[in-house]
């Protein structure tokens, strides 16, 4: 294993939750740092959620997200025999036995011991059994599964896992774990350990909750002659209450597309998801990709659980608010070139593309551009919140109106007053329009900030946003003047 080869295998559900992004998108950055390979491995052995759609829901999250892989999808399915063949190695050699106990003597015993308050644990009872006695129950017909034999001596198994360190487990607290179900269908910690043997796995990294599984994957290796990977778990990410992160409790926000519809920048939400359990020595938070994958170490992820900061109800904050932040810093942050696609594509399903954007009218869409999208969150903002640079139709904030043009009787004139003075201007600009608005408040014995205030909410309908003699000059002088107009009419 002088290579590193990692895994993400994921189970289909139809999304790609964003604590299985993480857990792919760590996976991801050790191949690429070290020159790896990253291998995408379906878990479809659940053959009703494994539907076409559902794989198709995992596949196109890491495709946005940009984490792409070298190997795969391959399936699970697709090695069922190789699986099976498994069960009958450990059968041979002594290392699993077949168990004919039903599932009725099964959980009769289970309520036993919690009526009696003590931890139940299968008692061993056909360990035993001599190999005419097994055969005898099957020729009969009985159902059985494939128990692994768990060595009863004193001993243990210990492994030095790379986040949480060394780790022990005795043989006496593992009990014989069934490999094999009576329909012949395998477990996850037998395939599971098939497949990281044939893929050559140099690495297994995921959540922590795989852990409890680590001495029974590893008694399997060494039972099936498997050099072992190295064993490296994140920590959980949970939410304020310290609950686990889950669509069934949390909602479409726990999801990698709801992020995507939101207006995400794709390598942002990667930014943030990293920071979900990894830090640097320093805090940095922002990374481009180049610079995260030669950050990214084992020894930067932390053993303390991440907390998801989302607060349901709260219209503000409709994710964790670091999210939000990440990703409105990279609306800030990025060159126009790069950011140019994605206010496109945004502009276009919201009917406000310009073909002259790209044509003449391509320095003042730069430009304007340029000015709003450091007031802005996400990619959706720039056909919502900046709507009134791209188009005329546009709605107006009921508390910027309220304030800004209906609380002062003086208003109305002003803005009469204003679109006036703008007429008169030959050269409409930054410098002009703040002259006139300045010596028309002084003429008229008011505070430019009346004046100001109302005119951002008359051509914009909103009630902050980029300095405004910036905003109409981007706005331009016709359509300043006829919002300006219309604004009044209104009032």
């Amino acid at each position: 294993m002088n290579q590193v080869i990692v895994r993400f295998a994921p189970s289909p559900t139809g999304y790609l939750h964003i604590g299985g992004a993480r857990t792919a998108l760590y996976n991801w950055l050790f191949a690429r740092k070290h020159n790896g390979k990253f291998i995408l491995r379906i878990e479809d052995t659940d053959l009703e959620r494994s539907t076409d759609e559902s794989i198709r829901g995992i596949l196109d999250g890491l495709q946005w997200l940009g984490l792409d892989w070298d190997e795969g999808p391959n399936f699970q399915t697709q090695r069922l025999n190789y699986h099976k063949e498994a069960a009958q190695k450990l059968l041979a050699n002594g290392s699993a036995y077949k168990c004919f106990c039903t599932k009725e003597a099964l959980e009769a015993k289970r309520l036993k011991a919690q009526q009696e308050k003590s931890d139940y644990r299968y008692a061993g009872t056909c360990r035993n059994l001599s190999p005419d006695d097994a055969r005898k129950r099957e020729e009969q017909g009985l159902p059985f599964v494939v128990r692994f034999k768990v060595p009863q001596t004193g001993g243990m198994v210990a492994f030095d896992d790379a986040v949480y360190g060394h780790i022990e487990k005795r043989y006496e607290d593992i009990e014989d774990f069934v490999v094999l179900r009576s329909d012949g269908q395998p477990l996850y910690v037998l395939s599971n350990a098939v497949d990281d043997s044939m893929d050559t796995i140099s690495h297994v990294i995921r959540g922590q909750d795989g852990i409890a599984n680590t001495p029974k994957q590893i008694l399997m290796y060494q039972a099936l002659g498997y050099e072992l990977p190295v064993f490296a778990h994140m920590p959980l990410t949970l939410d304020i209450n310290k609950a686990k992160i889950s669509k069934r409790k949390h909602g479409d926000v726990v999801t990698v597309a709801y992020y995507k519809e939101r207006g995400f920048i794709p390598w942002a939400l990667c930014n943030f998801l990293a920071l979900l359990g990894w830090s640097t020595s320093d805090d940095r938070e922002l990374f481009t990709r180049d610079e995260l994958i030669e950050a990214f170490s084992m020894e930067g992820i932390v053993r303390h659980n991440s907390i998801f900061n989302y607060r349901p109800g709260d219209p503000k904050n409709w994710t964790d608010p670091k999210a939000i932040s990440i990703n409105a810093r990279y609306l800030s942050m990025m060159s126009f070139e790069e950011l140019m696609p994605y206010v496109r594509k945004e502009l276009e399903e919201s009917n406000l593309w310009d073909a002259a954007y790209e044509g003449e009218k391509k320095q003042w869409f730069e430009e304007t551009v340029n000015l709003i999208r450091t007031r802005l969150h996400t990619l959706k903002d720039f056909s919502t919140v900046g709507r009134p640079y791209f188009s005329d139709d546009f709605t107006f904030e009921d508390a910027a109106v309220a304030k800004n043009l209906k609380k002062d009787d003086r208003v109305k004139q002003l803005l009469i007053d204003t679109a006036e003075q703008f007429d008169k201007l030959s050269v409409f600009n930054i410098e002009n329009a703040e002259n006139v608005i300045r010596v028309l408040a002084e003429g008229k014995g008011v505070k430019p900030g009346l004046i100001i205030n109302a005119v951002r909410t008359a051509v914009t309908g909103q009630s902050a946003g980029p300095g405004l003699f910036e905003v109409l000059a981007a706005i331009g002088k016709e359509r300043t003047i006829a919002r300006l107009r219309k604004a009044a009419e209104i009032i």
